[in-house]
């Protein structure tokens, strides 16, 4: 039997002296950030070399969220380091990166027995996870609360050192240095970095730290779009000469490249094919098999593609995912399925009894994630080892899936991240390092792996699909008394969780879609003090594997109750955002966002031929809130539906780097505009049924609307405001057409798309 540990975990009632001796064994990491010649590696965040240059090292693939600016800015301004003279590398898989605040927040899923001995970024049982598992994953927005203040201890750590090396020369306290600018400072007196560091690593840095009483800040009035900006993004002058190597871009010596052709969703594996069929092939050199899976590989990607579209594998499928069937199991489960309390607040049984006063049917139809780059991965294996290539939002489970796939150890895989083109949650999945492993093993030389677009339709795990009934009960003043979200869909967390955390193959992980799913649901909590509140998940079995997308449950949510509460504001003859307003006693830095976006928009009522709708939300991440507002003006025209402003002002408590917020903020409307005009496929017999990008449905340069985002100054705990504008904008933009035209939209995508 094999014994993870996992295995150990789940073994607490049985076994808690086996978990009480896991969690006091002490831990030691090797170095992972290792020094150069001319280097000195403070801590395992930064080193500064001879030449004053200082190096950062970022535990997360660049995705183009900015991560490879922000933690450099935070070392930067912490350590007084001159921005000209930061680089950045990326950090190796290790435990001394483990995120702590994301293994609490999903401690359900890798401690499902007693998630609240892990429950807190500050438990014990998180902390040590999340080390012992090297736990470097991405995801829910937890980078600048796992990192911050780690990175800020290195550099404050790296900065007393460096205070101390100069005033011994001085003959003066270091406390009385400072730093600035690349150099450590004392009245007239003046010494840089790449003067001080060799003397530096003979003291010890003191214990405790000694932070800088201000911590990063940018006022964002200060960068208004188009301003010079004081930490321009470290990644920029590379991706605007072409030179920034992304996953794809990785060539070796010798190198080979493989296409591949995957099973259609459901219970599938490769039945056969005909080797003759290619023959004519000029560089094909070699077919290799997984499970489910055949790859060619070739001189060329081309010849590779080309021998597969020929020779065209057969695949025995069982239970196959079908957009009919899938609809059926969610409507069954939304109608008679046994439904779990998610979220419980009042007396609603009381109030809602059989009859609602208004009741909304919504539709949620599978999204694909539309990823710029799709999964490419390189490996060479050589003297018993495996090396690898690729960008991941979750590299050490990549390195496993790969050691699985060739019949290694984990420590025989070594990973060396790379950026990649957006991932949008697409890459917490790792498929491709199991393939390319496996391929690279039976070759014999490096070889990089590359989905087609198609391929990467046709096994991406999508956003689940869902059905919903929304009802209400209002008192006579048209004020929300009582409100009930039921709603119909797999538990995707527990099955991401399945594939994550325990190793699971896709199809046995199919099997926790039928359970609740709290993580996800988390979400859908509405931000208006409700008294009578329930939320209701009826949990769904389907053949469709499904996965995690930038918004998740948050981006539902505000998808339901914010279209929901402009019908009900209409049904009672009410302005929609003063009626939101009026919920907010309890929140008032969201209504305070709400009336700053609508005088930025110059709000009109929102009335049936205004064009104009709004909508809010408010995201919550390991103790740290976000809060945006979104005004729209769309209306549909001969080409569809077209949006001609979005109006977004956002609360994220401090902010880092104000143009990397922004950035964020103006990526995640527009990535919203997409998930509300597309993104989405059908499915017959298993196989998605758009496999071009152009056929999603994606906003063009020329669809992208006047973008205004502004934000409220705040000293809070910083917030990541990568998934705020994906949840807010579609109900913003459903509302809208609503008031251009007077017909409720209950579909996403709004077109009825892959309903």
């Amino acid at each position: 039997m094999h014994l993870s540990r996992r295995g150990v975990l789940l073994g607490v009632g049985a076994a808690g002296g086996l978990l009480l001796a896991w969690t006091l064994t002490p831990r030691r990491f090797s170095a992972p950030l290792p020094a150069g010649e001319g280097e000195v590696a403070f801590d395992s965040w930064l080193k500064i070399g001879s030449d004053g240059v200082v190096t950062v090292a970022v535990p997360e693939a660049e995705m183009g969220h900015g991560i490879t600016t922000l933690i450099p800015q935070i070392v930067a301004m912490e350590l007084g380091a001159d921005w000209r003279q930061v680089a950045v590398e990326p950090a190796p898989v290790s435990g001394v990166y483990g995120n702590a605040v994301l293994a609490a927040r999903w401690s359900r899923l890798w401690l499902p027995l007693v998630p609240g001995l892990a429950g807190s970024p500050d438990a014990f049982l998180a902390k040590r996870f999340a080390e012992e598992e090297a736990f470097n994953v991405m995801a829910d927005g937890t980078s600048l609360a796992a990192f911050e203040y780690p990175a800020r201890v290195a550099a404050a750590s790296a900065r007393a050192m460096l205070a101390r090396a100069a005033a011994a020369k001085w003959g003066v306290a270091w406390e009385e240095c400072e730093s600035e600018g690349g150099f450590i400072l004392h009245g007239k007196n003046k010494l840089s970095f790449a003067q001080l560091v060799e003397d530096a690593a003979g003291y010890a840095p003191p214990d405790p730290p000694v932070l800088r009483v201000q911590p990063p800040l940018e006022q964002a009035a200060e960068f208004p779009p188009g301003a010079p900006l004081r930490f321009p993004r470290l990644d920029l002058p590379a991706k605007v000469d072409g030179s920034y190597t992304f996953a794809a871009d990785v060539r070796l010596p010798d190198m080979v490249f493989a296409a591949i052709r995957h099973a259609p969703q459901g219970k599938a594996k490769l039945a056969g094919y005909d080797t003759n069929l290619a023959q004519g092939v000029k560089g094909l050199l070699k077919l290799v098999n997984g499970p489910d899976w055949l790859a060619a590989v070739g001189t060329t990607w081309w010849a590779a593609e080309r021998a597969l579209a020929l020779i065209a594998p057969r695949f025995a499928v069982g239970e196959r995912a079908d957009s009919a069937a899938i609809g059926k199991a969610l409507d069954h489960a939304l109608r008679y399925g046994d439904a779990v309390r998610m979220t419980e607040r009042g007396d609603p049984d009381a109030w809602m009894g059989s009859k609602y006063e208004h009741v909304a049917g919504y539709s949620i139809a599978p999204a694909l994630h539309a990823t710029l780059e799709t999964a490419s991965a390189t490996a060479r294996f050589s003297d018993g080892k495996l090396e690898l290539w690729l960008a991941s939002q979750s590299p050490q489970a990549a390195r496993r899936a790969a050691a699985v796939a060739a019949g290694l150890s984990i420590d025989q895989v070594l990973l060396y991240p790379v950026p990649g083109g957006g991932s949008f949650d697409a890459r917490l999945e790792n498929d491709h390092a199991g393939e390319v492993a496996l391929i690279a093993k039976q070759l014999g030389k490096p070889v990089q792996l590359t989905w087609s677009r198609w391929q990467e339709h046709v096994a991406a795990r999508p956003r689940s699909p869902a059905r919903a009934i929304l009802g209400a009960r209002t008192a006579a003043d048209g004020s929300l008394t009582a409100l009930k979200l039921r709603i119909a869909m797999p538990a995707t967390t527990a099955e991401f969780g399945k594939r994550l955390f325990d190793g699971d193959s896709v199809r046995d992980a199919l099997a926790a879609q039928n359970q609740a799913d709290p993580l996800f649901f988390a979400g859908l909590v509405p931000p208006y003090g409700i008294e009578h509140l329930l939320v209701e998940h009826c949990p769904a079995q389907i053949a469709l594997p499904t996965g995690r997308m930038r918004g998740n449950g948050g981006a539902l949510g505000c998808f339901l109750i914010e279209t929901f509460i402009d019908e009900l504001a209409a049904k009672a003859g009410r302005e929609p955002l003063s009626y939101r307003i009026a919920m907010l006693g309890q929140d008032v830095k969201l209504a305070n966002v709400l009336q700053r976006a609508a005088t930025l928009a110059e709000w009109g009522g929102g009335a049936v031929g205004s064009s104009q709708g709004v909508a809010c939300f408010r995201m919550d991440t390991a103790g740290r809130e976000g809060r945006i507002a979104v005004i729209a003006s769309a209306r549909r025209d001969e080409r569809g539906i077209r949006v001609d402003k979005l109006t977004a002002v956002a609360d994220l408590g401090r902010i880092i780097n104000a143009d990397i917020a922004r950035q964020q903020i103006e990526g995640g409307l527009v990535f919203g505009m997409g998930l509300a005009n597309g993104c989405t496929t059908t499915y017959a017999n298993g196989l998605p049924q758009i496999g071009r990008l152009g056929m999603l449905g994606l906003p063009l340069l020329g669809d992208c609307p006047e973008i205004e985002v502004d934000f409220i100054e705040s000293e809070a705990d910083p917030f990541d405001p990568g998934e705020l504008g994906v949840a807010a904008v579609v109900p913003a933009i459903a509302n809208a057409l609503y008031a251009a035209g007077g017909t409720r939209i209950r579909n996403l995508p709004l077109t009825g798309a892959g309903l």
